[in-house]
């Protein structure tokens, strides 16, 4: 539940909403009642930003504590410190996970459990049978236990109609008391949704008319790396900029965009044969920071490194799969050596992570299966 928990971090230059909760983290035997920050773009800050896949690995290995152990030691920073006593926990990994897959989802604006619970009790409402009760029910037990009270919204009768509904006359309640519906009880419930749905249809909507303004899926990462060589299978590593995938641009040919990038930033001749000759993207960086810059190097830039990304997916339509299996989502490219380049836990610009999502687009409207080449070549 986000509530009036609203925060965020820029990235990209780009406001990322989103919401926090309390949290411990467990760290060298100790526990440290701390603030969990949740994001639109599907990272999570828990004492560093992860994705929802280390983030889970992490409620796993205990480093965000669901549980307390009797004698442990606790802290809030620079507030108190204590010692736990006969604790009580009501959370587990399992039930934490899936409130912070609810939360990303709603600050994206997306179905949550809860919201696709109630599209399962509509479908129900249109036609009960055993079945969608049955589908209904399902999708109720799959909100997590911590927030089903407040699935309706209703804080006098909380879910209990939802329970009832899903139950059926002669059921009992999917709660730990599992107590038996009489018809009564049901047709008071029917009754509820039906005037529920009522009150809904005379509310109104509102659709953007462009889509959505964010991405749907979760950001994916380009963590820093020194790819060597080509791999089979490089995965995401293909997509940093020294991975060797020879492009060649303006009749010449470089090793890779990291060595077409830094040769190009050079003012001499000499200099740039030197940086196309180094043995790795890394290594052209280091020639080329010896030798003078091009004049006027910073104005230019990032059209240059547009144009050589273009080139290497072009010319690699392996690589440019990689790029396209990434869908929408929020690219965040490390790169230790430059705040323009690099997201760097957000205190980059990430331009690279910008244009690739840039040329990712201009791959999927130039592919004529998707159906939209014609509307790309009206607008060019």
């Amino acid at each position: 539940m986000i509530g009036n928990r609203i925060t965020h971090r820029t990235a990209d230059g780009v406001r990322i909403p989103g919401t926090w909760r309390h949290a411990f983290i467990c760290n060298g035997g100790s526990y440290f009642l701390t603030d969990l920050f949740v994001y639109a773009d599907g990272l999570i800050d828990c004492w560093e930003l992860v994705t929802l896949d280390e983030f889970e690995q992490k409620l796993r290995r205990g480093w965000v504590a669901t549980s307390l152990p009797e004698g442990g030691r606790a802290s809030a920073h620079h507030l108190a410190s204590w010692t736990f006593g006969a604790p009580d926990t009501w959370l587990t990994p399992d039930l934490l996970l899936a409130e912070v897959r609810d939360t990303i989802d709603e600050l994206n604006g997306r179905p949550d459990s809860t919201a696709r619970c109630l599209a399962a009790v509509d479908v129900f409402m249109a036609d009960r049978t055993e079945g969608n009760r049955a589908a209904a029910r399902a999708a109720y037990e799959a909100i997590p236990e911590t927030v089903r009270h407040y699935a309706l919204g209703d804080m006098d009768r909380k879910d209990r109609p939802l329970r009832v509904l899903v139950a059926g006359p002669g059921g009992r309640t999917p709660d730990e008391r599992g107590e038996t519906v009489t018809q009564e009880e049901y047709d008071a419930a029917v009754s509820y949704f039906e005037e529920r749905a009522q009150w809904r249809a005379t509310a109104a909507s509102r659709v953007p008319a462009d889509g959505p303004a964010e991405s749907f899926a979760p950001a994916v990462k380009i963590y820093h790396s020194y790819p060597q060589r080509a791999l089979e299978d490089p995965g995401k590593q293909a997509l940093r900029n020294d991975y060797p995938a020879a492009i060649t641009v303006g009749g010449s040919t470089y090793p890779s965009v990291a060595h077409a990038y830094w040769a190009r930033s050079v003012a001499e001749p000499e200099a740039r044969a030197a940086v196309v000759a180094a043995e790795s993207g890394a290594k052209a960086r280091t020639v080329a920071a010896a030798a003078q810059r091009r004049e006027g190097w910073e104005q230019v830039r990032t059209a240059v490194m547009a144009r050589l990304l273009r080139a290497k997916y072009e010319q690699h339509p392996d690589l440019a799969a990689i790029l396209l299996a990434t869908g929408d989502a929020t690219l965040l490219y490390d790169d230790a050596d430059s705040g323009h380049w690099g997201e760097n836990g957000g205190r980059g610009r990430n331009w690279t992570g910008r244009l690739l999502e840039l040329v990712r687009s201009e791959l999927v409207a130039e592919t004529p299966s998707l159906g939209v080449d014609g509307l790309w070549c009206d607008v060019g």
